[in-house]
């Protein structure tokens, strides 16, 4: 991860820190690299309350109890599925906000309808409604679609600030 992207996890981490709550991840298409940036930072533990590599199916069903026939219904990339990885990832830690990610970074595994590149987000926060966000961040690359990814998981979990 850049500089940048440090710099912006470690102030996130003082604001989530000052205002006592924590965070959870559900990971799939970036295999928990959001988890992984946010405890290169010192003093991390404070607000990371836990993460989950949800990358297949199967684990996303049994870690954080995404329903299979959502998945059979949507996909496993899809709103839905999205919505429901981070819900459950808030269901199942002590966490006060959690980010689910689900995409396809390819190269391969794309379709006509679900292009490699996208990328579905769900935010879940204690007492508030779940917040979904797509991006369609196009061919650019496994390892940069990956990295435009854990950018967007951050400003969620900025947005989450208020």
């Amino acid at each position: 991860m850049t500089p940048e992207m440090k710099d912006r996890a470690a102030a996130l981490l003082d604001t989530y820190r000052q205002r006592g709550l924590k965070i959870s991840t559900a990971e799939s298409c970036t295999g928990g690299l959001v988890a992984a940036l946010l405890t290169e930072i010192a003093g991390s533990s404070a607000v990371v309350e836990r993460g989950f590599v949800t990358y297949s199916n199967e684990a996303k069903t049994e870690l954080i109890g995404v329903p299979a026939d959502l998945i059979a219904a949507h996909g496993a990339v899809s709103e839905p599925v999205a919505r429901a990885m981070a819900e459950g990832a808030l269901a199942r830690s002590y966490a006060d906000v959690a980010v689910g990610i689900t995409g396809i970074a390819g190269p391969t595994g794309g379709t006509a309808t679900k292009p490699v590149g996208l990328v579905h987000f769900g935010l879940a926060r204690k007492g508030s409604a779940t917040i979904h966000l797509e991006r369609h961040y196009g061919e650019l690359g496994r390892e940069n679609v990956r990295r435009r990814a854990v950018e967007d998981a951050l400003a969620l979990l900025e947005q989450a600030l208020g």
